[in-house]
């Protein structure tokens, strides 16, 4: 009787080497090891859906839901918003003229008015926004034309852009800057408010053009070069982008910090939008410290200086007025969202409860023996 070797490396899976010729050939197993592991013995949790675990379920995150998605929707509602479309398409609006006649080669700025009114008080803080549609930031070429290390201060960078900014890294054989093509296109139209009183008088709405831009974006990714107060000495050597009027350092010559890369309202820019339908911030108007509205109702001028067309890519520009509350800007879609699972979940817990009322008990008594 032949007597058979155990051995414990073989139930583990090690197989013992084979020897071939020279006596030191091996032959490798790809058997798993005899592991919980490889082997899938793991312990596992499966649950078991029964009518009174999915049922309730279902219930609940109704109930949840729906009350939420009320109060988002409700809030939503309640904020106030205002847009004025002044691209001058049609031949009635008042930026017609401007729209017709202006292009990037303009030398001389084109201004027009645009009346509109308010028939309930904006109160609170009122955000005043640019929107523009049909304008693909979020082209992949578009979104890459830019040199963070040159707007964070680098100045080898400010002498030397990347070549990410092509074709709007040089001007005039000197580098540009800020380089590339979401910087080229920067907004520069000039909107100014007016309030119309009853006996005609205009009244400027102070607009502040400080604070609308990330603090993480002014403070840390946006820096103006060191080693000189005087911006114009730290972009001595450089070239404004092709499509701007002044330079960098011309933005805001008033402000020392609000002018060059930090300018707040180039920072907003740079910042690409993921639609080709947005909005970025334009200015703030604080609340008044007594119980007056913001902005009254009433009549208004939007005074518009048209520096930007949108005629070549068949564009649209618009003013946004716009109150906040704690969710922020006016957008129905999520507690429309929610409204919509909750409705879901409740109606599928009432179909499944019929369901399991007809049914249930009709096949629970099927497998009684009789």
């Amino acid at each position: 009787m032949m007597a058979s070797n155990y051995n414990a490396k073989e139930e583990d899976g090690h197989q013992p080497a084979a020897i071939g010729h020279g006596g030191a050939g091996t032959v490798k197993n790809k058997k798993p090891d005899n592991t919980a592991f490889k082997q899938q013995r793991l312990p596992a949790w499966q649950p078991i859906l029964t009518a009174g675990t999915v049922l309730p379920a279902f219930f609940v995150i109704g109930l949840i839901f729906i009350p939420i998605g009320i109060g988002l929707f409700v809030t939503s509602n309640n904020i106030k918003e205002l847009e004025i479309d002044y691209t001058g398409v049609d031949m009635s609006s008042p930026c017609y003229n401007c729209s017709q006649s202006y292009s990037w080669n303009s030398t001389k700025p084109c201004t027009c008015s645009v009346p509109f009114s308010l028939d309930q008080p904006f109160e609170s803080n009122v955000f005043m926004y640019y929107g523009l549609s049909n304008f693909y930031q979020n082209h992949r070429r578009y979104v890459k034309s830019r040199d963070d290390s040159q707007l964070n201060g680098d100045k080898a960078s400010l002498k030397s852009p990347s070549k990410e900014c092509e074709p709007y890294r040089t001007s005039d054989e000197k580098p540009i800057a800020p380089c590339g093509a979401i910087a080229n296109s920067l907004f520069n139209d000039t909107l100014e408010l007016y309030y119309i009183d009853p006996n005609g008088s205009r009244t400027a709405i102070p607009l502040v053009k400080k604070g609308i831009a990330w603090w993480t974006d002014k403070h840390v990714k946006f820096r103006n070069p060191g080693g000189n107060d005087n911006l114009t000495v730290v972009f001595q050597g450089t070239s404004k982008p092709v499509n701007w009027r002044k330079s960098v350092y011309e933005l805001d010559p008033s402000d020392p910090d609000n002018n060059g890369f930090i300018n707040e309202d180039f920072i907003v820019w740079m910042r690409t939008a993921a639609l080709p339908t947005f909005r970025k911030l334009y200015r703030i108007i604080h609340k008044k410290p007594n119980m007056t509205p913001t902005l009254p109702l009433g009549q208004y001028i939007l005074e518009v200086t048209y520096n930007y067309p949108v005629r070549s890519f068949e564009g649209r520009k618009r003013m946004i007025l716009s109150t906040m509350s704690w969710m922020g800007g006016k957008n129905p879609f999520l507690g429309i969202a929610y409204i919509t699972v909750g409705s879901v979940c409740f109606f599928l817990g009432i179909v499944l409860l019929i369901i399991h009322h007809k049914y249930g008990n009709r096949n629970h008594s099927a497998d009684i023996p009789s």
